[in-house]
């Protein structure tokens, strides 16, 4: 039976987490920030290969896999008192489609602008997939973070709506 957990997906997975310590420490990172990039980055990669085998959907197994990662990077900055952009930046590394990006500069270069055309959409889709997974995570973040910090100042119960108009007043 074709399955996804295979001696292959984990050699990716290691050879993600091996490619984003290289570029952590490249980047002046030091201790535990580094273990728990390349975790995430090995992380972030291997549920992109397990949701794509069964998606079957580029866009969505990407847009997942991004969303998945930034919660985990949300939770470990707070953990080792990092910025969050420290580890996102770092942790989807492994998504970016850097082959197609060569590919549509070497068809420009070539004359082919239709094929070059195709790879330029291909990498602009998957970037802002990416950016949109990151948004929507960045987005319920600070969303509950006003939440709590409402309900801390009032000290009493409230809704979302009344949050909402709270900041429409301002």
């Amino acid at each position: 039976m074709n399955h996804p957990f295979n001696y292959l997906t984990l050699m990716q997975f290691c050879w993600s987490c091996c490619s984003i310590i290289g570029f952590s420490i490249r980047m002046n990172l030091r201790g535990i920030k580094v273990f728990f990039i390349a975790l995430g980055a090995g992380l972030n990669w291997g549920t992109y290969l397990v949701i794509l085998h069964y998606s079957k959907s580029l866009l969505l197994s990407v847009f997942l896999s991004t969303l998945l990662v930034c919660i985990y990077c949300e939770i470990v900055a707070r953990m080792v008192h990092t910025p969050v952009s420290v580890f996102v930046t770092c942790v989807i590394i492994p998504l970016v489609p850097g082959s197609s990006l060569f590919y549509a500069m070497r068809s420009f270069l070539e004359g082919d602008r239709v094929q070059a055309s195709h790879h330029i959409a291909y990498v602009f889709l998957i970037g802002v997939t990416i950016a949109m997974a990151i948004a929507v995570v960045s987005s319920f973040t600070l969303l509950g973070k006003r939440i709590a910090r409402s309900a801390a100042a009032t000290g009493d119960q409230f809704d979302v709506a009344d949050l909402m108009d709270k900041d429409n007043e301002k």
